[in-house]
């Protein structure tokens, strides 16, 4: 029993991680559509993407204004 208490934790910890890069994603200008998708897609690999991504990939973006709050 312990051991599937570890393995949901793990499981929904790295969903939680891959999410958070994900959104990161979605809220920051690349400069173009291509490099905002190739790392949408490397925040989707499993367990090791959103690493990557934000090792690599989260300083490349530029953070988008909120409408209103210039």
């Amino acid at each position: 029993m312990d051991t599937y208490i570890i393995v949901i934790g793990l499981g929904l910890l790295f969903w939680g991680l891959t999410m958070l890069a994900i959104v990161n994603v979605i809220s920051k200008d690349f400069g173009s559509i291509q490099y905002k998708a190739f790392w949408g897609f490397i925040a989707l690999i499993p367990f090791v993407g959103w690493s990557i991504y934000f090792i690599f990939g989260a300083k490349r973006g530029i953070n988008k204004r909120v409408k209103g709050k210039e």
